[in-house]
């Protein structure tokens, strides 16, 4: 079998550029960006809500746990196979399946009478956005012409991705405090249904793969199996720990279901992940960048957001409201990188930022037990979020622009699950890292009128641990830069 190129000569520009565009490319981007922004910000809108969900409801700590796990779990299991998904049966068509299951999902989740009825909403909820969210960058792609309009294009989707996890804290807050906790589900009924009306006006139907419209079902089943079943092992990871033999077979089941997909897409005619993708180097060499950046970029929202509550004393509406500077700097990175790219290349525009992020994280890890917003949270945050929106797209423009017509969709699943996953494994990890170095001297309380005092000061020991969390992320960002160096293409400046 003759390998591809490991150069940026194996690019699809020739093959989607005769791909027809739409006479209104960015009402396009428009819409997807507006579905990725919803997809991305139940990943944590829910969290000021869960004190309210476990009064009203009854949810046990448990439960509640499996209110955030069974988004992220149904999310990053089923990412695969909704990009292949838009492959093969269209993107258009695969946008609207998800959003109508996300949209209805919701509606059940805000009238749960019962703690079941959120829990298995928000599964549903996790298949919409896995359906989804691969399309909207695949829909992207598609309705803009290869070059730095595309790029520019990337990276707005980029940003209002990243600025949906950024405004999670806020808007949650904000819906518990005026309304209830059923509106932080509620909220995404009609956007979703405005979203809907957008996609039935202004999506067209591109090209769908060349070959037969088959899917490959065992690979399905193994790769949604092999991911569930570690996105599984790796949220009960907070709960029980690395070292639980419950969670290291959860894990090792869940490595062992890839890698007998791996085998068995080796050998399938038309398999639903090829793996000569791989074979690129701008494809495999972005998606694990991605992974790193993505595991740095999701603990530092939930650990600047812990570390105002609990050690602070901020209120989830203040915290919310101190992190908005961080989420413009994002979409300030994610939206400054496309203009650079010409210019630096996308490399080293990558590097670049992935190195000015990991500064942020190192002076982040300065914060004390009485740190100042200026000091510990503004001006520390700007700097990391800026360079992650630097080294993201980038990243997502090489990797896109290197998947052939026939696996966009898929190349888009793929740039979404690293980031999914790798934020799942990062803030596992880093959750880890910070408990080990703390020493507890009481458990978390939540309190519905702010933390007392006395609680305030019983949480000093966290800011150790927050300052290791933050130390390690910085060494994830410099050894990602490292990669990107050793591995992504030098001549890379044309992506851009």
């Amino acid at each position: 079998m003759t390998s591809m190129p490991q150069t940026d000569s194996a690019t699809s520009d020739s093959a989607t550029s005769s791909s027809p565009r739409t006479p209104r490319p960015w009402l396009v981007v428009l819409t997807a960006c507006a579905a990725q922004f919803l997809v991305v910000l139940d990943v944590s809108v829910v969290n000021v809500a869960l004190p309210s969900m476990r009064t009203d409801l009854g949810l046990s700590a448990f439960g509640l746990q499996w209110v955030l796990s069974a988004y992220s779990i149904a999310f990053a299991g089923f990412m695969l196979l909704g990009g292949r998904a838009a492959d093969l049966y269209g993107r258009k068509a695969i946008f609207l399946l998800g959003l109508g299951l996300f949209t209805a999902a919701s509606v059940v989740g805000g009238i749960a009478p019962e703690g079941q009825y959120l829990i298995g909403a928000r599964a549903v909820q996790g298949l919409g956005a896995a359906l989804l969210s691969p399309a909207t960058l695949t829909l992207v792609t598609g309705a803009v012409a290869a070059g730095a309009a595309r790029t520019r294009a990337i990276g707005t989707w980029t940003a209002v991705g990243a600025a949906g996890g950024a405004a999670g804290g806020f808007v949650g807050g904000l819906l518990v405090d005026l309304l209830s906790w059923r509106w932080v589900l509620l909220i995404n009924v009609p956007i979703g249904v405005l979203v809907l009306a957008a996609a039935l006006l202004w999506l067209r139907e591109g090209p769908t793969g060349t070959g037969s419209r088959h899917l490959d079902l065992p690979g399905a089943v193994l790769v949604t199996g092999g991911l569930a079943t570690l996105a599984y092992g790796i949220v009960q990871t907070e709960e029980a720990g690395w070292t639980d033999p419950a969670t290291l077979l959860t894990l090792l089941g869940g490595l062992v279901l890839l890698a007998v997909f791996v085998a068995v897409e080796a050998r399938t005619a038309a398999p639903l992940m090829p793996l000569k993708i791989f074979r690129n180097r701008a494809v495999s060499a972005a998606n694990v960048s991605i992974l790193l950046c993505g595991s740095s970029s999701f603990g530092m929202w939930y650990f600047m957001t812990v570390y105002a509550q609990n050690v602070l004393g901020y209120t989830p509406i203040q915290a919310g409201l101190a992190l908005v500077p961080s989420s413009l700097s994002v979409i300030l990175g994610s939206k400054l990188a496309p203009r650079l790219m010409p210019a630096l290349g996308a490399r080293n525009v990558a590097v670049t930022g992935a190195l000015i992020g990991a500064a942020g994280f190192a002076w982040q890890s300065t914060l004390t037990v009485d740190g100042t917003f200026l000091g510990t949270i503004l001006g520390p945050g700007v700097v990391m979020m800026m360079g992650l929106g630097l080294a993201t797209t980038p990243l997502a423009t090489l990797a896109t622009s290197h998947a052939g017509p026939g696996d966009a969709g898929l190349v888009s699943g793929l740039v979404n699950t690293s980031r999914t996953m790798g934020g799942a494994l990062g803030l596992s990890v880093l959750s880890t890292v910070a408990a080990a170095v703390a020493t507890p001297t009481s458990s978390y309380v939540a309190f519905e009128d702010g933390p007392d005092p006395s609680f305030l000061a019983s949480q000093a020991y966290l800011v150790p641990g927050y300052a290791m969390a933050f130390r390690v992320s910085a060494g994830i960002l410099v050894a990602a830069s490292v990669l990107m160096l050793a591995w992504l293409p030098k001549d890379a400046k044309r992506a851009g």
